[in-house]
């Protein structure tokens, strides 16, 4: 007797195929909606980032007027924005096993709220020590809950098509953050002090919990869809054990050769933006006569050609080897910051403007095919591998955060900094062509 095949219907557009038997247990599939829950996800978490990257616009702000008041000396200050630089990346991991756990909105929640007491107890110190407790420790541990670690969870869960565009753009909500909080904040520093901006801050980050709590959901299958692009499946259980995990992945992942060249290659990015740029770039302006209100909308600048940069990088990964991608960006990031130092001075002239939309286009551009590659070579542990990963940029970062205040204090200049970042920045570009291609197959780390 013939046998009859039943060709299977095609997907729709947001990855579902309503026609297909429902398995025992599978909720009715409701009617396709015109935009994807997906893209509404995404929206909330780019704006959940934003309002948390107030925080992150503070830094290079504070040395300065700490500097004069308290009379601490920028080692001082920088050790405390290294301490909050180093918890961020730390936590990042157990942040994306705990989300597993107990589910994304329940920690970035939480996250919001803890930054918002850190950033407001900092109005109240009179010791070195409490800015390390309050700016340090406590902003550090509710920013590393809402590190990348938590834009790859989304992008993981709630995407399977653009996965690079949609990494580019929540990568550049941070940097779209730096845009609206920094000249806004950059004023506050300089007419009314630096208490009223970590008042801001707090505020920022304690607006957004609502949208957070009502809007963004844990998984697809909590309102019955597929992933964007994907096919559906049931929510997977609460995984236990969270901080076990975490270092489980770690033990397994530090076995293999990518992890530690994409670790050092993020290490060298961490250093070369957030703990130099973001942190001394405003203080080593000043240094040379221009007005800190002048130098912190440069910084702004540099946020708004990110945004261009991170959405076109997220594309390229989509379309381009992701390793190459990464020795292109490193490199051109070298060369740039050779020349900063040439390019200080009392006034914004071009060149310097030239170097501000170029470095814009490379800051975190390497965001979205790090991911990338994390995710073809580690599978569904991707979330906690970058996590770890992005430990190593921000343990980068806080290297130079304290260590270009300790040189500033010691040489009078930044300059040393700048060209060693550069170097730095230059090694990175062949570590990342050193990078093998991924296996086909990728295996859950945590259960090998």
């Amino acid at each position: 007797m013939a046998q009859t095949t039943e060709t299977p219907p095609a997907d729709t557009p947001d990855g579902r195929a309503p026609s297909r038997p429902r398995a025992p247990g599978t909720p009715p599939t409701p009617r396709t909606p015109r935009i994807h829950r997906a893209w509404f996800v995404a929206a909330v978490t780019f704006v959940t980032i934003i309002g948390a990257a107030a925080f992150a616009s503070l830094p290079g702000l504070l040395i300065e007027p700490l500097h004069q008041e308290f009379d601490w000396s920028r080692g001082t200050i920088g050790f405390a924005v290294s301490v909050n630089l180093a918890l961020y990346g730390l936590t990042a991991p157990f942040a994306a096993a705990l989300m597993d756990r107990f589910g994304i909105r329940r920690i970035v929640a939480v996250a919001l709220s803890v930054i918002a007491l850190g950033s407001v107890l900092t109005v109240w110190m009179t010791a070195a020590w409490q800015l390390v407790l309050f700016w340090g420790v406590l902003v550090g541990l509710g920013s590393g809950s809402m590190a990348l670690a938590f834009a790859a969870t989304v992008t993981n869960r709630w995407f399977v098509a653009r996965r690079g565009l949609v990494t580019g753009i929540l990568t550049a909500a941070g940097a779209s953050g730096q845009l609206v909080f920094l000249p806004l904040l950059s004023w506050l520093v300089e007419h009314h002090g630096w208490r009223p901006a970590a008042v801001t801050v707090a505020l920022a980050a304690l607006a957004v919990v609502p949208f957070v709590w009502l809007l963004l959901r844990d998984h697809p299958a909590d309102v019955g869809l597929a992933p964007y692009g994907g096919e559906y499946a049931e929510k997977p259980a609460p995984v236990t054990g969270a901080a076990r995990r975490a270092v489980t992945v770690l033990f397994k992942a530090a076995r293999t050769g990518p992890f530690w060249l994409l670790a050092g290659t993020f290490a060298i990015c961490g250093a070369s933006t957030n703990g130099l740029v973001k942190t001394h770039f405003v203080p080593a302006a000043h240094d040379h006569g221009m007005p800190v209100t002048a130098a912190a909308g440069l910084l702004a600048v540099i946020g708004v050609f990110d945004v261009v940069g991170t959405i076109a990088s997220g594309w390229f990964t989509d379309r381009f080897e992701a390793r190459r991608l990464l020795a292109v960006y490193y490199a051109l990031r070298g060369v740039s910051l050779l020349f900063l130092p040439m390019l200080l001075a009392p006034s914004v002239h071009p060149p310097m403007l030239f170097f501000i939309v170029f470095y814009g286009l490379d800051w975190v551009a390497t965001v979205p095919p790090t991911i990338a590659l994390c995710r073809e070579h580690y599978g569904e542990d991707s979330a906690i591998v970058f996590g770890w990963v992005l430990a190593s940029h921000q343990v980068g970062a806080a290297v130079i955060a304290f260590a270009g205040g300790v040189a500033r204090d010691v040489f009078g200049s930044y300059d040393l900094v700048w060209y060693a970042s550069g170097a730095l920045c230059a090694a990175a570009a062949l570590m990342a062509l050193v990078i093998r291609r991924p296996r086909t197959e990728t295996v859950s780390l945590a259960g090998a």
